[in-house]
C-alpha cells in the first residue's frame, strides 16, 4: 500500500504508523467528565469499508496525517494533513 504523503509525495505504507481513527482529533475538554474521557479512552469503530485514520510519517517528514482509506480493500483515497482537517 502506498501513502501520498501532501509534503513527501507517494511512499511506501511501512513509513508511517496507524494510530487509530480520526476521531482522536476530537479530544474532550479536561472539564468534560469521566463518561466522555472513557468514551475517548477506550471505545473505537472497527469499519469495514470507508474510514477516517489518523497516521504518523515517522520515518519521513514526522507529520501527522488523516487518511481516507477503504479498510476492506485498503484502497487509499485521500490523504491531508492532520492540522489542516476539520475535526
Amino acid at each position: 500500500m502506498r501513502i501520498a504523503c501532501p509534503l513527501c509525495g507517494a511512499r511506501d505504507s511501512r513509513e508511517f504508523t496507524p494510530v487509530g481513527g480520526a476521531e482522536l482529533l476530537a479530544r474532550p475538554e479536561p472539564e468534560a467528565g469521566a463518561a466522555a474521557w472513557d468514551d475517548y479512552l477506550h471505545n473505537r469503530a472497527n469499519i469495514c469499508g470507508p474510514s477516517r485514520e489518523l497516521w504518523y510519517h515517522g520515518a519521513g517528514c514526522a507529520s501527522w496525517l488523516v487518511v481516507e482509506r477503504d479498510t476492506a480493500s485498503h484502497e487509499v483515497l485521500s490523504v491531508s494533513l492532520a492540522r489542516e482537517t476539520a475535526r
